[in-house]
């Protein structure tokens, strides 16, 4: 998962990085950087046809993000309905995008969509030894 540009600039880290945690993920990494283009290019190399691919690259680049890896059950699926749609306006009131974002260029995060794209994602961005298992105590009221 990425907080943009945008949710660096706005000082928004602590209040998203809080509403996931109070969901139940468990933050296994997380760390501050200023991704390059050929970085930008590789992680939406997927979208590089569209009509907005440059703006994309240059706008994920042009400031630092915080890059993350959650876990819990279903990661994928509860980070993507946390942060709502794609456009903030079509996302419902309660979600990130929907409280926190006004337009779709500064739509404040980036989650992968399934947990094959997150395993993508996640090597793209941290070497295995930056990820950190470990215990919470309040899992057991959390997990089943």
């Amino acid at each position: 998962m990425l907080l943009k540009p945008d949710a660096v600039q706005r000082g928004l880290v602590g209040a998203i990085v809080t509403r996931l945690e109070n969901i139940g993920l468990r933050i296994a990494g997380m760390k501050l950087i200023q991704m390059d283009d050929a970085l930008a290019r590789r992680h939406y190399a997927d979208l590089s046809g569209k009509p907005f691919f440059e703006r994309l690259v240059s706008f994920i680049s042009s400031a630092p993000l915080v890059a993350m890896v959650l876990e819990g059950p279903r990661a994928p699926e509860v980070v993507r309905k946390a942060m709502g749609e794609t456009d903030p306006a079509d996302s419902p009131t309660g979600s990130i995008r929907g409280d926190l974002g006004l337009t779709i260029g500064m739509n404040l995060i980036h989650g992968s969509d399934a947990p094959e794209t997150a395993a993508r994602e996640i090597d793209l961005f941290f070497e295995p030894s930056e990820l950190l298992p470990y215990t919470r105590d309040i899992d057991r009221w959390i997990l089943e």
